[in-house]
This record gives structure tokens, sequence and C-alpha cells, in this order.
């Protein structure tokens, strides 16, 4: 289980095999998680950073008052928490499902990233892949429809979850709540449902329980205003 990190790192730079051997043999230990566990806490000074092996989680911070921004989605082979190899954490990250986590060192980590270019070089792209997203997600709440939103976000899980060897037939375990969807994409649960609803009428996904499922995909992708350049990796095949 501990490849998907090195599947994750080879979708930026191509590995050798005594890379691969480096990067697997990051990690300490490993553990399961529930649904609803926090993985990251904000003001946390993580001595490991926490690789995500199996299930999903999220990233978010939430104001005074209680409302929550959600900011991405983590998925299998995702490090949840990079951030803390050389900062505090100013936010948090929480599992959206039952799965796995893997821990490594921050020491082991750095010394991988001394001694490997390479592994180094691939870290940092993860980075920077996840702030294309941001302001991907920043254009969207700015400027996108609540139409465009939604399909634009479904868009980018399907890329994304197919790069992790998630998809089956055009089905993708997704397992999050239109609330989820709504402080996603700054959206009211009304207003979120009643899209939802019309991308479903339309045609184009299906969308219940944690499962979705995909009817059209370029139907989607015009939806959304879809353009997966920003996540550097190559696009689902329609």
């Amino acid at each position: 289980m501990v490849s998907r990190l090195t599947a994750n790192l080879q979708l930026y730079s191509a590995l050798s095999a005594d890379e691969q051997r480096a990067v697997e043999g990051l990690v300490a230990s490993t553990r399961p998680t529930v649904a609803g566990e926090d993985l990251v806490v904000e003001g946390d000074a993580p001595s490991h950073c926490r690789v995500l092996l199996e299930g999903q989680a999220f990233r978010y911070k939430t104001l005074a008052d209680g409302r929550r921004q959600i900011m991405s989605f983590r998925l299998p082979g995702d490090i949840c928490d990079l951030q803390g190899l050389f900062l505090g954490m100013d936010h948090n990250v929480t599992t959206l499902c039952a799965g796995e986590v893997a821990l490594v060192p921050h020491a082991k980590l750095a010394e991988v990233m001394e001694r490997h270019p390479r592994v180094a070089r691939a870290l940092w792209s993860t980075s920077l892949v996840e702030a294309a997203v941001f302001r991907e997600w920043m254009i969207g709440m700015g400027r996108r429809t609540a139409y465009a939103r939604i399909a634009h976000l479904f868009c980018e899980m399907v890329v994304r979850m197919g790069a992790a060897g998630l998809a089956r037939q055009d089905r993708y375990a997704f397992p999050i709540t239109q609330q989820h969807l709504s402080d996603a994409l700054g959206l009211s649960a009304v207003h979120t449902n009643r899209t939802v609803q019309a991308l479903r009428g339309e045609g184009l996904l299906s969308f219940q329980g944690g499962d979705l499922g995909i009817m059209d995909w370029p139907g989607l992708i015009a939806a959304g205003e879809f353009d997966a350049g920003y996540l550097h990796q190559a696009s689902k095949s329609a």
C-alpha cells in the first residue's frame, strides 16, 4: 500500500529504482483511520508527515462563528501535511471515511530529499500543483456560476481519482455530502442541492450516497468550463 506515495510522486517526476526504494523506505508505521478523524489540527507542529494510503480526507479552516471553508480534498497517495516539514500547521485535515495513513518522520524525509534531488523535486511539484488547484478554486468562487463551480469540481475529482486508480467503469467513490460541496464552493445548501439536481436532470452525472457516476463526460466538461491543464496530469478519456 505504501506504493501509492511512489505512484503519486511519479505523476510529476520519473523516479529510478533506487529513488523508488528510498520513497518506500520513508514510512515508519501505518495505522487505520475512522470517518471524521482529525489527521491534522490547526496549530500543530508535527514531527511526522501523514500520507493517505486508503480513504479520502479534506483540508479546511473554520471561522470563529463555526462557518467552515473546505480548501481541497485529499486522495490516496497524497501527503496531508507536507507543510509541517517547514512550518506549523495553519489549517485542519479531517477524514471523509475510514481508511489508512502512513507516518513519515520529518528527519527521514529531509534526509531522502537531500540524497535524492529528483524525489525532492517531485515533492516540490506536488506543492506547486496544490497551489494551482487553490488558484483554480479561487477563480471558480470569484467568477464562475454555481452550476459551473459544481461541475468543475466534479471534473477535477474525476481526473484526480482516475490518476489515483480509483476509477471503476466511470464510477467513483467520492464520499462527500452536499454540505461538503457547499463548504468547498461557497454556496448555500439549498443552492447546492438545486444545482446538483440540475446536473443530474441533464444526464451529466449521478451522485448519491458517496457514489459518483459520469454519464456524459464531454457535457460535464462543457458545463464546468473545465481544462485539466492546471492539474498537470493526463486528462481522463471520454
